[in-house]
This record gives C-alpha cells, structure tokens and sequence, in this order.
C-alpha cells in the first residue's frame, strides 16, 4: 500500500517549492519529531500526533496519538473517517494537510504551511510568541541606539580619557583609561614595562608613533645605510602606491623608512614579530637597478633568488691575516696558518681511532673520534670555544721532552724563546737520555699521550742531535713537532732564534653580514653540513653552500620546510649582532667575537 507525499512551500519572491516522497506503508505517522513520516516543525504539532491508516479502497481513517486533536474539513475531532473518493481537508497547528486519492489508486497527502499558532494565542507566528520582540524597539530605534553608544565609547569617552588624564595618572592600576579600548593588543615582551604608558609612545593625539620615540630609548641604533642611499635604493611607488601613501599622509602616518615600517607592535605579548620578508625585498630584489655601484648581489627570496654566500676568510696567513670575502660556488682555501688534515682524525678505520679507543675510560671517546670530541660549544650553543692545544690536542700530542724523577717537562706551546731556552738547559745535562728511552720515543700519536716523554726532537732523527741548536731546528723540521701542525717560516740568517710558527688563524664568525645559531641546529648532525670527513687539508673551507641550506630553508613561504624571511639571518641596523632570536633565548648575548689565534672554533 503507498502513499505519495507532497510537500508545499514557498520562497521569499512567492515560488512554489514542491518536495515528493513515497511511503509503501499500511499507515503513516503525523508529528513535530523527525522520526515520523511526515515532520511538521510547529510548536501547535504533538512530537507523535496522529496516525493515518488505510482501511480499504474507499476508508481512510485518521487516529490522534497525543494529547492534541486535530481538524477535518474545520472541526476538531481526535479520531475520524474519510471518504477516499470525497477527499478532505486535515489541519495540524499551522499546517493542512489535503488527503485525496489519484488515478492510480495511491493515497495522495498535500501537506502546506498556512499559518503557525501559539499555545494560547490562537494563529500567530510561533517566533513571536516565544520570544521578546514585542518588548524591545524596532530595528531601525535600535541601529540608532547602538550607533550612538559606539560612539559615546569608542570616540568620545576615550578622547575626553585622552585629554584629561595626566601622565602619573597612567601609572596607577586603579586609574580609569577610556583610551585603551583604541589597542589592538599587548605589547610585545620587549616593551612590556610601557603597558598602561601610552604617551611613551603615542604622544600626540590622532599621530602615529615617530622615529623620536623610539630614539628616547633605542639612542644606540645604527641606520641601515645613509638616507640618500636608501632613498635611491628605494623604487619608486606605482599609481596605488601613490594612492595609499595619500591615504597614509592624510592619517598621520610617516613616510617610508620610519621605525614603524618594520617594527609592529600590539601583536602579542610574546617576542615582537618578524620584519615581513617584502620590507627587505622592496629595495634588494632589484637593488643593482637602482644603485649600479653597490657590492651586494640582489636577493629577494631566499629559497629562489638569493647570492650564493661569500664568507670573509684569510688569503694570507700571520698574525695579522689578509682578509677577504670569497664565494662557495667553487672550492675556496683559507689560508689559516694551520696543518690538520679532518680526515685522520676522523677515519673510523685509522691509528687515530686505535688510540682514542685506548683512552676511552679517561676522556670518555667512542670507537674513533667525532667531531663534538674537539669542537665544544659555548654556553649558549650559538657557536663553538677554539680549538687549544692544551684542552683539545695535547691529550694526544704530548709535549713532554724531559723526566726528572717523576715529573716530566713540557715545552712551552705557543712560546718559542722559552722552548729553545728549555731544549738548550736540557743539552747542559751531564748525562744524554739513556737508549732505551730514546728506542721508546714516537713520531706519531701512539701508546703514549699527556704525561710521557716525547723528546726534543719528536724522533725527527735515529739519535739524539748533536747540540742544543740542532735539536731546535729538528723540532721546526719536517717531522718535527712544530713542523707537523703548524706552518712554519725558517730563519732569516739571523740564527736559531729566527724560527717563526705562523699563528692559527680561528675566525669565531665567517658570514659578518649574518647569522647563523648552531644551537637551533642541534637535532641535525655535523656532518649533514660539514664534509670533514673527506678533507685532507686543514685549508678547506668547510662551510655549507647555499644549496645546503636551501634543503630545509625556503623563503618565506609557509610551505617550506622551515619558513625563512630575511629578518632570521640578516639584520636591518648596521651592527654585528644577531637580527632575531628565538623567545627562548632572547636575553642571549650575541655580540660578535674577534678572531683567535692558536686556537679557534666553528663559526658562523
């Protein structure tokens, strides 16, 4: 048995909307609850109200299920009969519902919304009996109202706030500032002793914040090149350009290149944001276009277009190195003054690692030595102690030449009058170290380190020398102990006490005009940047391209593996320091530090 559904509504410009369904059923169900075959959404309509059955081809009956009766054809009645030939009219709270019969036979049920009724307020829409707009102003009343409330205080009460308040007023917790409705946020971390002190800041009503206030307190801040040059590197702004800098004038705002173009407050209590990549890319995407004479290559995106890095390295070694600022697109040198080949110590398989597995208990190695064994980092991680003789090298490399008793003498590293004057009181001795003692002596890092007797002359020779002055050119001979490590200048014709050791040259900083922070890279391992493992010769520049980087830092963009504006490495103000650091670390110090000699470190 079937019966055809039809549901009638219509839209707001009076289009009839006509939905059908079936139902192969011997009855169908009547009720404001969804579950029933037909849902009437009318507060007039029990949840299950009533019920309608086919008795036979002719009788349709219809049965009330609550508490509600219902209509037919006008009166109200809780069970009756209809003429399925005859039809009838059925009436649920605000709803009718047609019951005829089509040619097919099928019972046809026309269901259509006509009007919506309260519990006791006979036929009115159910939203306004059940709710308070009868008591409340009308729409047009209450735009007005709220108008003139948000103007009252949001304009009005925070200028009066404004005008009349004095400045030991803004200190106290208790006093009552309209005016702080204006703020879009807290303060950053970084001027969060200002909260509450607007004129600090703000300190003309309806300006924006000017370079001034900002110098009160930033008196040490270097501008980032001189204003005729940014000026010129600048590009000129396009007709919308024009447009919003009217817009911008027009407010107060200041001109281009004013603290508040880069640093943007009221954004969170946290670290003040980032400098927006597009600030640095306006000038340096297209900088050589503008200013033909500058050294720096253009850049705007670091993970598409940006120079590859020209670290500033030693071209001549001494005390006081020549300097110079060379590409990684080759395979530059750096002439550091020292003789380490990374290689040896590194290789897994050599004597280096035999030995460093002897002294395993006392320096805690593993089965060959790692990188992280010499390089150490300074408190903060950002980059690494030097390199010294005395706590990185010497454990290995002994410098005893002597043992009187039980003490053993050492030369003097990095002090080459007191090492001759030691060589020549030890050639005063009365008696040459016994043979034994000399077959014991070593040429290499061997069973013996720190504490044994390594002799003058490192084994450069099967015997001892023959003087004083002999054993001193031995050591700063091939094979000698000066010699092995270190570059080495021979005398001018001035005698033995023209040898000269070239000192280590240990820059704690490649990239001058960046940053970089090791401790943020502390989950990668050295070698993923460092290819020390394959260096033979100390001069290798063991510094990471750009291709390097750009594995994990991308440019700005949000799909990069780490996200990488200009403001991460580079800073805007001309000085030595770090541009941005992590919240984590920003009380870090991040001075740069002088080169070293005789000792050095990883850099950045």
């Amino acid at each position: 048995m079937t019966f055809l559904i039809r549901h009638i509504s219509f839209t707001a410009d009076h289009r009839e909307i006509v939905r059908t369904s079936r139902v192969e059923h011997d009855s169908v169900t009547i009720g404001r609850g969804a579950e029933n075959d037909i849902a009437l959404p009318d507060l007039g309509v029990d949840p299950k109200h009533a019920r309608i059955e086919r008795r036979d081809d002719r009788r349709i009956a219809v049965v009330a299920l609550g508490t509600l009766g219902f209509e037919i054809d006008g009166r109200t009645v809780r069970r009756g009969d209809i003429d399925a030939a005859k039809g009838a009219e059925l009436g649920f709270g605000g709803h009718r519902i047609t019951v005829t019969r089509d040619a097919e036979g099928q019972v046809l049920l026309t269901v259509q919304r006509v009007a919506a009724v309260s519990d006791t307020a006979g036929e009115r829409d159910e939203a306004t009996a059940y709710s308070l707009k009868g008591l409340l102003p009308g729409r047009r009343m209450t735009a007005w109202i709220l108008a003139v409330a948000i103007l009252l205080g949001f304009l009005a009460l925070p200028i009066w706030s404004f005008v009349n308040h004095s400045r030991a007023d803004a200190r106290s917790i208790y006093a009552f500032r309209a005016d702080r409705s204006w703020s879009s946020g807290p303060l950053s971390r970084a001027h969060h002793a200002l909260e509450g002190n607007c004129e600090a800041c703000h300190q003309q009503a309806f300006v924006s914040v000017r370079d001034d206030s900002c110098k009160a307190c930033h008196r040490d801040v270097h501008d980032h090149a001189s204003p005729a040059r940014l000026a010129g590197a600048r590009a000129a702004p396009g007709a919308t350009g024009r447009i919003l800098g009217g817009i911008a004038h027009l407010f107060n705002k200041p001109g281009p290149g004013a603290c508040v173009d880069c640093h943007r407050e009221h954004e969170g209590a946290g670290p003040m944001q980032p400098t927006p990549q597009v600030f640095c890319a306006d000038c340096h995407a297209a900088l050589k276009s503008r200013l033909a004479d500058t050294k720096i290559g253009d850049a705007g995106d670091f993970g598409t277009a940006h120079p590859q890095f020209r670290p500033l390295v030693a071209v001549v070694p001494g005390a006081r190195p020549v300097l110079a600022r060379v590409s990684l697109d080759g395979t530059p040198i750096e002439r550091n003054g020292l003789k380490f080949p990374h290689k040896l110590h590194l290789d897994a398989a050599g004597g280096v690692a035999r030995m460093a597995q002897t002294m395993r208990a006392r320096y805690g190695f593993g089965d060959a030595l790692v990188c992280a064994d010499c390089h150490m980092p300074i408190a903060d991680g950002t980059r690494f102690l030097p390199v010294t003789m005395e706590r990185n090298c010497q454990m290995c490399h002994s410098l005893g030449f002597d043992r009187i008793g039980g003490t053993i003498r050492t030369l003097r590293h990095g002090d080459i009058p007191q090492m001759e004057a030691d060589l020549r009181a030890l050639y005063r001795s009365t008696s040459p170290p016994p043979p034994a003692e000399l077959a014991a002596a070593r040429r290499r890092p061997g069973l013996h380190a720190q504490g044994q007797v390594y002799h003058a002359y490192f084994g450069a020779v099967a015997a001892r020398p023959a003087s004083a002055e002999a054993a001193i050119a031995a050591v700063f001979s091939k094979g000698g102990a000066c010699f092995d490590c270190h570059v080495v200048a021979p005398p001018g014709g001035g005698g033995a006490t023209d040898w000269t050791v070239l000192p280590v040259n240990q820059p704690a900083r490649y990239m001058m005009h960046g940053w970089f922070d090791h401790a943020a890279h502390r989950t990668e391992k050295c070698e993923s940047c460092h290819t020390a493992r394959h260096s033979s010769s100390a001069e290798d520049l063991l510094l990471p391209g750009i291709r390097t980087c750009r594995t994990c830092h991308a440019g700005e963009s949000a799909a990069a593996k780490v996200p990488s504006s200009c403001a991460m490495c580079h800073s805007y103000h001309a000085d030595m320091n770090a541009p941005w650091v992590p919240a984590t670390r920003r009380n870090r110090v991040r001075g740069p530090q002088p080169a070293v000699s005789a000792g050095g470190g990883a850099t950045n």
